[in-house]
């Protein structure tokens, strides 16, 4: 039975999708691989170091989920195309890919240097940029969902973080293209852009009083964010309740940007 369209099933499901969550072994990307493992998806949780990988692994298998820690350097494309061999082998492809790795490093403009900018760019563009065409190739026949990670700071400067904002601009334009160059492939490619939560890359600002009061003060929620509050945009991108959404971006910020 159907009404307005709407089949009497959950649409939310992403039980038994293979879910690909890199930066998978710390701060927000552990949060996703949880929530993935929570809703009885199989998680590969990606990332360079193993040993944080499989403790991510493991705490999913014992609450009752599956999961594999699966080591990779997202900067490199041969290690990013070996890595998809490794998925492909061991869960039999990928439905979704949440595009989460990322690096900051915390400098004013005039100190920057050639390596710190590589640094940056490496992670969060161009591994975001090979991780998702390797992705796409292995959904491109039956479709599937790329959920790339955005920030604050792909819509407004932040103070020493030219590079980190840069990086984070430039994905919510790739979503866009790739949003529009993957639909004939079934494959939908959205983004999330976390506001302030606590991670270890944002911890030194929550360990300052002043500067976490001051963005306490800019978020009219009045607190910081929880991996929790991510679950659920990640879940809806994630599965077939978002099967007509693409190209779009999904501002998690506690209402920053709306002031």
């Amino acid at each position: 039975m159907q009404k307005f369209g709407i089949a009497e099933k959950n649409i939310f499901d992403v039980s038994g999708k293979v879910v690909i969550v890199t930066g998978a072994g710390t701060g927000l990307g552990e949060s996703y691989a949880q929530a993935f493992g929570k809703m009885g998806a199989i998680v590969i949780c990606a990332g360079r170091t193993q040993s944080t990988l499989e403790r991510v692994a493991a705490a999913i298998r014992k609450n009752g989920g599956e999961a594999i820690g699966l080591s990779v350097d997202v900067t490199d494309p041969d290690a990013i195309r070996h890595f998809m061999k490794q998925v492909q082998a061991q869960a039999g492809g990928v439905d979704v890919l949440v595009n989460n790795a990322g690096a900051e490093i915390v400098e004013d403009f005039l100190s920057v240097t050639p390596e710190h900018f590589d640094a940056i760019i490496g992670v969060n563009l161009k591994g975001a940029y090979f991780m998702a065409q390797a992705a796409a190739e292995a959904m491109k026949e039956k479709g599937g969902k790329i959920i790339n990670i955005g920030s604050l700071g792909s819509y407004i400067g932040l103070t020493e973080s030219s590079v980190y904002c840069s990086s984070k601009g430039a994905i919510v334009q790739l979503t866009k293209t790739m949003a529009i160059e993957l639909a004939k492939y079934n494959i939908q490619v959205n983004a999330i852009a976390p506001g302030y939560f606590v991670t270890p890359m944002t911890q030194q600002f929550y360990d300052d009083p002043d500067h976490r009061a001051w963005i306490e003060s800019r978020i009219p929620a009045g607190r910081w964010g929880t991996g929790k509050d991510l679950a659920g945009p990640a879940l809806f991108l994630a599965s077939s309740a978002s099967d007509y959404v693409t190209g779009q971006v999904v501002i998690v910020d506690g209402g920053w940007l709306a002031g």
